[in-house]
């Protein structure tokens, strides 16, 4: 058994609260410029050259690439030979992020109620989500989520019988309705399978894998491909003013489901993809 004092944890948290919105993690920002290389539109062509400015300013200055600094959500992997002390984990995380967004003078965007709307004034709470697993190590990926695209997330509750082009369509057709809000070119994480909860997670955490690197298995891997190149045939574009490049990566995972339905959600996330990761 390993002990980790949640001190620790605050500290993890709290960088990594800072550093996710002051840069891009690697992968997005190879992303971003083999889109612009592939790019067309002359319009299209200028929006990727103001986001690339826009990263260089936020990276070299230390300052947010979006005033928008998201709500921070969280995925945490725990191994189970692992031993918190000196005080509760989930208070720990909370005490990073309000350490990260106070001292790091993030916007704060969360209401304490859905209704009555008062800000907490330090971005907490965060939305974490625990998975328990072999080890004595403890992964933590923070990734705040910015609510332009957030807004323009779906989840469709499908029959069996819609199969896999009513999964395609479903895709489609929540990237054709977001259009220009969900300050493309983005990213979409896709959840199949699970139940309703389950699948929107799914999607989530499919926002933090690495673009480039497809599903380990192959006909989702192929459904990815398949899918990015149709949403890049739409014509929506860069900051929805036209363009070829309207998607950078379509993500996918997959879960076992009910014999009576087939979940899907799609979790929208704009050019500012911002997940970052430390093992403890």
């Amino acid at each position: 058994m390993r002990e980790i004092d949640v001190s620790e944890v605050t500290r993890a948290v709290k960088n990594l609260c800072i550093d996710a919105n002051h840069e891009l993690s690697g992968d997005m920002v190879n992303a971003l410029k083999d889109a612009q290389s592939k790019e067309e539109s002359p319009l299209g062509k200028q929006i990727f050259e103001q986001l690339s400015e826009n990263l260089d300013i936020a990276r070299n200055d230390r300052i947010p690439i979006c005033q928008d600094t998201g709500m921070a959500v969280f995925f945490i992997k725990v191994g189970q030979d692992v031993h918190f002390v000196g005080g509760d984990l989930t208070g720990a995380i909370n005490e990073g992020v309000r350490q990260g967004y106070t001292e790091g003078f993030l916007r704060k965007s969360v209401v304490s109620d859905p209704l009555i709307r008062e800000n907490t004034k330090d971005n907490t709470p965060a939305v974490i989500h625990y998975d328990i697993v072999p080890g004595d190590k403890v992964q933590i990926t923070c990734a705040p989520k910015g609510f332009g695209s957030e807004n323009m997330s779906r989840v469709f509750m499908l029959k069996p019988a819609d199969g896999e082009e009513g999964v395609k369509e479903a895709i489609l057709q929540a990237v054709k309705d977001a259009g220009p809000n969900a300050c493309p070119p983005m990213v979409v994480g896709v959840g199949i399978g699970g139940t309703f909860e389950k699948c929107a997670q799914m999607a989530k955490e499919a926002l933090t894998r690495s673009t480039g690197i497809s599903s380990p298995i192959p006909h989702i891997a192929d459904m990815e491909k398949e899918v990015l190149e149709k949403i890049n045939k739409l014509g929506i574009g860069p900051a929805g003013l036209g363009g070829r490049i309207t998607a950078l990566a379509v993500n996918i995972n997959t879960y076992a489901t009910h014999i009576a339905g087939l979940p899907v959600a799609i979790n929208i996330c704009c050019h500012v993809n911002r997940h970052a990761s430390v093992t403890l």
